[in-house]
């Protein structure tokens, strides 16, 4: 079977549960800085917690910021910034800046 054979119920069951899986999977990995997922990837914890937020009002529903990145976070992100982020090293802040500056 082919994605596009699953009905829209189904394709939307699965990709919901790949989400809380990725969300799984961050919340597993709280060594890996929003930086480097940023330097790597092009996105982190919080761009997460904007899309969620911008589907929500694509569906007409106003959802809470920082609400949405307790979710994301699995704890308020003030208390996660607190325990688990780490001071950016100045190469990754330059592979972040060089990142903006091709956009």
């Amino acid at each position: 079977m082919k994605p596009e054979d699953l009905s829209p119920e189904q394709q939307q069951a699965l990709e919901a549960a790949t989400f809380r899986r990725l969300l799984e999977h961050l919340d597993s990995r709280k060594d890996v800085q929003n930086i480097d997922l940023m330097n790597l990837a092009g996105f982190c914890r919080n761009c997460l917690s904007k899309w969620y937020v911008a589907a929500a009002a694509d569906a007409e529903i106003q959802l809470d910021y920082e609400a949405v990145r307790t979710r994301v976070y699995g704890i308020p992100y003030p208390e996660w910034k607190d325990k688990y982020q780490q001071e950016a090293s100045s190469a990754q802040l330059q592979a972040f800046q060089q990142q903006q500056d091709k956009h």
